[in-house]
């Protein structure tokens, strides 16, 4: 699925084209023709490349029991709607089973089985199905009239399904821990959609009678919206138009707050929504803070902004935490906090509009056509790689119980692996080294595929360096391959290098500079001086101007980072060079090469020694009790360690579609980027490059950030400092622990900078080991040396 949709654009091989075209059914609780959401949203995007079948929750009347059946005429998506016997009701599983099989016997290509409701697998589990996907939009077990059988049904449901998305943050933890393939997708955006909004104009006729200011909201109005808020804000300004546009359902029309001022239109077109929103003032959100809103991840926020409205809204987690920050969004607790924050929000919106400017920024960033496509690839890589061999990891061992051991080494990666090395060879310590994951070498895993390709399951590692010392280190368990490491950009079509060089400039502008003088003088005409340069954006505008930024780095940023370069820290681009020469390099480091047998099995030499025992597969939490020992080096994220106490430090994580092709060569780099927004991966690695390997086959890697997941990269902000900083102070108080690597240290290293860290923390740490006298601080020391 995913090839279908790419490679029109990208020129994906055609072994996938001729996979039969798939069939997705998708069993929902919300109608197709209710309100317009996140079903409505993905399954609209699927069915431009796959048939995509609605199955509808049933309706009763007497009579023979039969399946309805409708095309949505704007999607293809065929709506499938069960007529049942009344008699039926409650024992309904047996006819639906048959309905459902007699509606598929036709079907010749992959089936996937797509829930929101945990209540209809009972009579559609039989059907086989190349993925299953739970896609969790709601806690419904917390909804008004939830069957008593739903969270039964829905621990089966995580059980048998291959992947498990949610509709926000908040769902996400709450549901990560009960499956291994758990995705956050929160509320998504058609900007272009509510965008037309902006234009103006008082509304629809129902709507453009009422005096401004009007304040409206537009959902679903059951037991989620708070009702005595809504009448305290009625009374509070009589003057005030409230216009609430929703269908009303599971709660009493006459429980619903009757003033001359609150205006219930009922439940509107999705294309008529932006209408209304055009001649609203400030948008609302005054849901309740109850059970059925603990989950839950509005999309009206996205849709309220994008149409231009300030919003204001009751603090539900994932509103405070995803848009809280924003100028546009005011949260309040109380109904005086609420209308006091729709006043402010009034005076806000006659001021102008440069409040938007944040809200738009964070809009680009999550489009539904993005959210489809991720889905798809998370998909694609499910379906493939059952029909691949997953390479073989060593088994969890527990080593014989030591009465006890000098060091416990959480993670074996670079940090970790460097610190068990060191403590065991040089300094004579019995170290247990303990990783989650079942297998060594962290980030770095590499192993071959099916199609025998050396491969990197965590996106490619290129290994380079200045430091002599390290180079030196690593040495003494690889030999190398040696290897400059080349990145090609695209940029409309053309390839470029990447970083910008004197090639890259004459080829994108039609060019013939010829001298590094020439070059430094087209740059200087388009740079702009920034001073002081303080952001991301500052670096690169103030070297080669807006254009070249915009080209090359705005939009790969966001998708990299999930926010502008105007929001990071100088540091981020200030790692890319820009040449004035032809070196088309995109290191330019002393050393540079890969090892030559790959990366876990120089772990493997690392980890060999005798004093060293591994524990594979289980959380240091869980044992670190079970062995005893007399200091811990923790190479883990710092706030996981100390429970999260102030808040979790934001990290970017990263998710990989790995691919085997039929053809003998892919692309004409190890690494191509994609600058472009629209394209929702960042790059494609082909690993040939890296590992020199000759084979008809070959193996890439798509790239895609991600805000949930595995922590990768911290994000430099001054913020994010400030956070880390309270963790640090914990830290250096904290007695015979040491805190290294990139996560413990909340730190953006190269791999060299983790094993030189670790190194230089170990040189420090040697002299106190006699006694094992060793404190966070004494670590953390030795890490600000290294740094």
């Amino acid at each position: 699925m995913t090839a279908q949709l790419s490679s029109a654009a990208h020129g994906s091989n055609s072994l996938y084209h001729r996979r039969p075209r798939s069939t997705l059914i998708c069993f929902s609780h919300l109608r197709w023709a209710f309100v317009f959401q996140r079903p409505q949203h993905l399954m609209t995007r699927f069915a431009a490349t796959q048939d995509v079948l609605f199955w509808e929750e049933p309706e009763y009347r007497p009579g023979l029991s039969e399946l309805h059946r409708r095309t949505c005429p704007e999607s293809g998506v065929v709506v499938l709607t069960p007529q049942l016997d009344e008699a039926l009701r409650g024992r309904e599983d047996e006819v639906l089973a048959a309905l459902l099989d007699t509606e598929l016997v036709s079907v010749t290509g992959p089936v996937i089985r797509w829930y929101y409701t945990p209540m209809m697998l009972p009579f559609s589990d039989h059907v086989p199905a190349a993925c299953i996907v739970y896609d969790c939009m709601d806690e419904l077990s917390a909804f008004k009239g939830a069957p008593p059988q739903l969270l039964e049904r829905e621990q089966q449901l995580i059980a048998r399904a291959d992947l498990v998305f949610t509709g926000g943050t908040s769902l996400y933890e709450a549901k990560r821990s009960r499956h291994s393939n758990v995705h956050a997708f929160p509320s998504s955006i058609d900007v272009a959609h509510f965008g037309r909004a902006r234009s103006g104009g008082e509304g629809p006729a129902d709507q453009a009678s009422m005096p401004h200011p009007r304040l409206g909201f537009a959902g679903v109005v059951d037991e989620r919206m708070d009702l005595v808020l809504l009448a305290a804000l009625a009374d509070a300004h009589p003057e005030w138009s409230l216009v609430i546009i929703g269908p009303v359902v599971k709660i009493d029309e006459a429980d619903l707050p009757r003033r001359t001022n609150i205006h219930y239109l009922g439940g509107r077109p999705y294309s008529a929504l932006p209408d209304y929103m055009a001649g609203w003032d400030v948008a609302l959100m005054p849901f309740a803070i109850n059970e059925a809103t603990r989950f839950i991840s509005p999309t009206k926020t996205p849709e309220y902004l994008a149409a231009g409205c300030p919003v204001v809204s009751t603090p539900i987690t994932d509103v405070v935490r995803h848009y809280g920050a924003l100028a546009g969004v005011a949260i309040a607790d109380t109904p005086a906090a609420f209308v006091a924050a729709c006043e402010a929000a009034m005076t806000l919106r006659a001021a102008g509009n440069e409040w938007r400017d944040a809200a738009d920024a964070q809009l680009s960033r999550g489009s539904w056509s993005s959210t489809a496509l991720e889905m798809t690839a998370l998909i694609e890589a499910e379906i493939t790689g059952r029909n691949r061999h997953e390479p073989v990891v060593s088994p969890v061992t527990w080593p014989p119980l030591q009465d006890r051991y000098d060091v416990m080494v959480v993670g074996a990666g670079f940090a970790g692996a460097v610190m068990a090395e060191r403590l065991a060879s040089d300094a004579g310590k019995r170290v247990l080294v303990v990783d989650r994951r079942s297998h060594i070498a962290g980030n770095a895993y590499d192993h071959h595929d099916a199609a025998g390709i050396l491969v990197h399951r965590y996106g490619p590692h290129i290994f380079h360096t200045n430091s002599d010392d390290v180079f030196d280190y690593l040495s003494r368990f690889t030999d190398w391959r040696p290897y400059e490491h080349r990145v090609l950009a695209d940029i409309d079509g053309t390839l470029v290098p990447m970083p910008i060089n004197r090639t890259t400039l004459n080829t994108l502008y039609g060019l013939d500079l010829s001298s590094d003088a020439e070059v430094e003088a087209f740059l200087a005409s388009r740079a702009e001086p920034i001073d002081p340069i303080r952001t991301s954006a500052d670096v690169v505008v103030s070297k080669v101007g807006r254009e070249l930024y915009e080209t090359f780095f705005q939009g790969y940023t966001r998708k990299q980072w999930g926010m502008d370069p105007s929001e990071l820290d100088k540091s981020v681009t200030a790692r890319v060079p820009t040449r004035t020469c032809t070196d088309d390099r995109y290191f330019g480091d002393r050393h540079q090469a890969m090892p030559a047998q790959g990366f876990t099995r120089m772990f493997q030499a690392m980890l060999s020694h005798p004093n060293i025992d591994l524990l594979l597969g289980v959380d240091y939490a869980d044992v670190r009790d079970a062995y005893p020992h007399d200091h811990l080096v923790f190479t883990g994220p710092i706030d996981e360690y100390f429970g999260y106490r102030y808040g979790r430090l934001p990290y970017r994580s990263l998710r990989f579609e790995h691919r085997t092709l039929n053809e003998e060569r892919h692309q004409p780099v190890a690494v191509v980027n994609y600058p472009d927004e629209a394209v929702p991966y960042t790059r494609i690695t082909e690993y040939k490059h890296l590992t020199g390997q000759i084979a008809p086959q070959t193996s890439v890697t798509y790239e895609y950030p991600s805000a949930t997941g595995d922590p990768y990269y911290p994000i430099p902000r001054d913020e994010n400092q400030a956070l880390y900083k309270r963790y640090e102070a914990l830290a250096l108080a904290e007695p015979h622990v040491s805190f290294v690597g990139r996560l413990a240290t909340y730190r953006y290293y190269n791999m060299d900078q983790v094993v030189g860290q670790a190194l230089a923390t170990y040189r420090r740490l040697k002299p106190m080991l006699r006694g094992m006298e060793i404190t966070g601080l004494a670590a953390l020391a030795g890490g600000r040396s290294a740094a």
